[in-house]
């Protein structure tokens, strides 16, 4: 499948990119990231291996956009975990119902 990255048209297949990544070992993912086998990679490291070109020349979104096409599953940036607001309320209110003085901290 051709697929303009950073104004170069290149010609990429799903063999190609996986036989590419193999063996690359996956950086710490903080942004966008790709699915490729079983291993997760940040789509920036992806372009840099597939088009051989530095990751400033480039964005992460034409990466996406073509892996997404490739048939690759592509993430979002990883948000914070959600946070359950009524955890220590719930521990206040039981902890009054039985009589105490509320949580304990360790």
């Amino acid at each position: 499948m051709r697929c303009v990255i950073a104004r170069y048209p290149f010609e990429l297949t799903k063999t190609g990119v996986l036989d590419s990544m193999k063996g690359v070992r996956p950086e710490l993912v903080t942004g966008e990231s790709v699915t490729i086998g079983r291993r997760r990679y940040p789509v920036t490291q992806v372009g840099r291996v597939i088009t051989r070109q530095d990751p400033r020349d480039f964005t992460a979104r034409e990466v996406s956009r073509a892996m997404t096409r490739l048939g690759f599953t592509c993430h979002d940036r990883p948000g914070k975990a959600p946070v359950d607001e009524s955890g220590p309320a719930l521990l206040r209110t039981a902890s009054a119902l039985l009589g105490g003085a509320g949580p304990v901290a360790a």
